[in-house]
């Protein structure tokens, strides 16, 4: 049984402890000067959210964050350090069950995006302002983040 197995399997067994992401919160700045931040949507439910995954092995997380945004949107940047903020969210599992799961979420300032990537042609992506895209996401944390990030980029 794998490790991610046995942590999957640890959780349903009690619902009370989520399971652990980790995510990038992807943002560039627009010509006005404002952050403008990376949507995708997820595979299964074409839900709007940011490139997110589990950890990985051997990568620290915000290493890991980086390596998801380039798997699921094809950005490349620099990964802030410190996370961000955290959000909460249900992740529904391949069986259908869902579990509750903590994305810790670090910075990327996009520098390069490319037309290949390896999810290409498996989500929509779409540019926009940190405030639009809180009204796309469901997690209230998700949006708290969006809103952090306009005040702290925000040129007004």
């Amino acid at each position: 049984m794998s490790r991610l197995t046995r942590l999957l399997h640890g959780t349903l067994m009690d619902r009370k402890r989520p399971v652990q992401q980790v995510g990038g919160l992807c943002f560039r700045t627009s010509p006005a000067g404002d952050a403008e931040v990376l949507l995708i949507t997820t595979r299964e439910t074409k839900r709007w959210t940011i490139p997110k995954g589990w950890p990985i092995p051997g990568l620290s997380c915000h290493k890991a964050a980086k390596q998801e945004a380039w798997e699921e949107a094809g950005v490349k940047g620099k990964v802030h350090i410190k996370p961000f903020g955290t959000f909460t969210y249900d992740k529904v599992l391949a069986n259908g069950d869902a579990v509750p799961a903590d994305v810790q979420v670090h910075l990327i300032e996009v520098r390069e995006t490319r037309l290949v990537f390896p999810e290409r042609g498996q989500r929509e992506l779409v540019w926009m302002s940190a405030s639009e895209a809180a009204h796309r996401v469901r997690e209230a944390g998700l949006k708290k983040l969006f809103a952090k990030l306009s005040r702290r980029y925000s040129t007004g």
